[in-house]
């Protein structure tokens, strides 16, 4: 039978317009829908999750919908599948709507999906489906444990499967160090690497650094490792005292506390180079010297040792232990005061003698004239007519008060 101005689309078959059709099964497309255009969005989905494609058009009569994916193979023609893939399935399909779903998606699902609105002509609408690649929890490679003070090593992280690349950054104790960053291409997903060189000492035992990756398809806000350098090194020693100023009679513990790892332990307590004396009131436990009652045979260099399989360490207390009957009282601030007092006087004093003295012989050296210098009309007939004895000339003096 002949259908002017209808179009007839038969399932898998050849159909035409104005024409007669090889099947029973068709569908018309009426001229109330040559208007209408369908509504598709592009998606995004992580890799082994599952996604829904809609496809809409405001007004319809009966006109078929149909999905194609990117390889333009029919996924659904109306609510009847076309391809056999039991990850695909029918969610809704109604005149105005065809939905379908994806799941456990694979990268290989990643393309332009196809709506297509079978009117006269056939109108499309294009979907792009994004598929992320999920990165790896990230490994840390290149630490051995023990590491030796001085050794310089080269932590790496990598994480793989990530599309796009992931971010990879490494933390110290939570604070954020730059590594140097490697992305290699593998397929459709990518390999980040992250290098940090370290030259270690002993305050990078117990230290924590930590990789984290960074990536849009974590559910998560990041996926990281962790690992705890752990730094072999000589000990260093130091001694602690309870009381500042030790006194007969008093108490006083004296701390061993060396620092090293492996620990060095135990402590040897010598006393002036010799062994400690044996006495009652002097007890070692450990790494605690203890005093019960402090005396002045106690007094001496008290040496404290530790030693690792990387060497020796010590430190030294000098104890002097004072009598509390022989130490000064308080200063008297009256006392203080006239000291000061005297001192200051006596220095204003001699400040005064001295000032005399000096203006007393200057007045005499300006007026020892030679006789006979009053009659003279210059001071070289004066010279003359002086006396060449000077010890009898008359001396003029002058005083200032």
């Amino acid at each position: 039978e002949l259908l002017p101005q209808k179009l007839l689309i038969v399932e898998h078959s050849i159909c035409c317009c104005g024409c007669a059709c090889l099947s029973h099964t068709f569908c018309l497309s009426l001229p109330g829908a040559q208007g209408q255009f369908p509504i598709v969005q592009n998606m995004t989905v992580t890799e082994g999750g599952i996604v829904n494609l809609t496809c809409r058009v405001e007004h319809n009569d009966n006109t078929s919908l149909q999905w194609s994916n990117p390889a333009q193979q029919t996924l659904f023609f109306g609510d009847k599948k076309a391809l056999r893939d039991n990850r695909i399935e029918l969610v809704r399909a109604t005149s105005q709507e065809l939905t379908i779903s994806i799941s456990e998606v694979t990268l290989a699902d990643e393309g332009m999906y196809t709506c297509s609105l079978f009117t006269m002509p056939v109108k499309t609408a294009k979907a792009f489906l994004t598929v992320l690649g999920m990165p790896k929890k990230p490994e840390i490679n290149g630490l051995t444990k023990p590491v030796m003070e001085g050794d310089q090593i080269t932590l790496t992280c990598v994480t793989s499967g990530s599309k796009p690349a992931a971010d990879v950054r490494w933390f110290k104790n939570e604070k954020e160090v730059k590594g140097a960053k490697e992305v290699n291409a593998s397929g459709k997903t990518f390999t980040v690497k992250s290098s940090l060189q370290l030259q270690v000492n002993r305050h990078d035992d117990g230290v924590a650094y930590t990789c984290r990756v960074d990536h849009m398809a974590l559910t998560a806000t990041h996926e990281e490792t962790t690992q705890v350098l752990e730094v072999h090194y000589a000990p260093y020693v130091e001694i602690k005292h309870s009381i500042p100023a030790p006194l007969e009679g008093q108490y006083l513990k004296l701390e061993c506390v060396p620092h090293g790892n492996p620990s060095p332990d135990p402590v040897l307590w010598t006393k002036d180079g010799g062994e400690l004396p044996d006495l009652d009131r002097v007890i070692v436990e450990g790494r605690e010297l203890t005093f019960m009652a402090l005396n002045k045979t106690d007094n001496g260099t008290y040496r404290c040792e530790a030693t690792n399989h990387l060497g020796t360490s010590h430190a030294e207390y000098k104890l002097v232990v004072k009598d509390p009957n022989a130490l000064p009282g308080p200063p008297d601030h009256a006392l203080i005061g006239g000291i000061v007092a005297v001192v200051v006087f006596a220095t204003l004093c001699l400040i005064i003698v001295l000032g005399r003295y000096l203006a007393r012989h200057k007045g005499t050296y300006l007026t020892n004239e030679a006789k006979g210098a009053d009659d003279a009309p210059d001071a070289d007939t004066a010279i003359i007519n002086a006396d060449g004895n000077h010890a009898h000339a008359e001396e003029k003096k002058e005083y200032f008060i």
